[in-house]
């Protein structure tokens, strides 16, 4: 499935990945491929990425942008403030803070 993670100051991701977890109001959820449509409200906490294999990025927290990264981890976190999150068509699109 494809995922975006969009803030106010621009998109810091893009890709196809096989899970997303994200910090909803209620509690921790995952989103895998052909997950029902949704939309959630988000709250502070981590967004964790499983990226597809092959996937090499990783997160520069300081720069705020996507590097192609030697590791073998295809784990990626993004910390947000809140935000809401839509699922539809195997398309995920966060609004983060």
């Amino acid at each position: 499935m494809h995922l975006e993670i969009i803030t106010p100051e621009k998109k810091i991701y893009s890709g196809e990945v096989d899970m997303v977890n994200l910090p909803g109001t209620d509690g921790f959820f995952g989103l895998l491929e052909n997950h029902a449509p949704i939309i959630s409200t988000l709250k502070q906490g981590p967004i964790k990425i499983l990226q597809k294999v092959g996937g090499k990025n990783d997160f520069n927290s300081e720069t705020g942008q996507l590097i192609h990264s030697t590791k073998n981890d295809k784990e990626l976190t993004f910390e947000v403030k809140g935000g809401v999150v839509e699922m539809n068509n195997n398309k995920v699109i966060v609004l983060a803070e």
